[in-house]
Formats: C-alpha cells, sequence, structure tokens
C-alpha cells in the first residue's frame, strides 16, 4: 500500500472519530477541516496511484461528508436556475 492511500485511510477514520464525538455546530466546522486536509490527500492519491484510485477515494470522501456536497449542489443549481 502507498503511503498516499494509507493517509487517505487514516483521514477516513479520522472523519469516522470526529463525527462520533458530540458538536454544538452539527460538526460543519469539523467537516471544513477534513474538506481541506482532505484536497490535497485526493490529489496526492490521484498523482501517485492514478485516476481511478482518485475517482475511488472521491466517492469515498463524498459519502462521508455528504451534506457538504449536497449543499454544493443546492448552490450551483440555484446559480443555473437564477
Amino acid at each position: 500500500m502507498s503511503w498516499s492511500l494509507a493517509a487517505a485511510c487514516a483521514w477516513a477514520l479520522l472523519a469516522n472519530v470526529l463525527a462520533m464525538l458530540p458538536s454544538r455546530d452539527n460538526h460543519w466546522r469539523r467537516a471544513y477541516f477534513l474538506i481541506a486536509i482532505g484536497i490535497p490527500i485526493l490529489g496526492w492519491v490521484t498523482y501517485e496511484n492514478g485516476p481511478w484510485w482518485g475517482l475511488g477515494v472521491l466517492i469515498a470522501a463524498m459519502s462521508v461528508l455528504r451534506w457538504p456536497v449536497i449543499y454544493l449542489g443546492r448552490w450551483l443549481r440555484g446559480l443555473v436556475a437564477g
């Protein structure tokens, strides 16, 4: 296993641990933190292991952080609908 995939697994483990802890802001601060750390890891995985592994890690991250993805989709739909 490459170091980039190990970092992606560690990110997923950290995301699950952070999700189990109570939060007053519905975990949004933690989601921003995970996004800021996850984007470079995603680039690293894609660079070292190819686009298919990068796509797999992206899908896994989107399943963990599904609400930011849903709100991004709603925002983009609002921009297009104008």
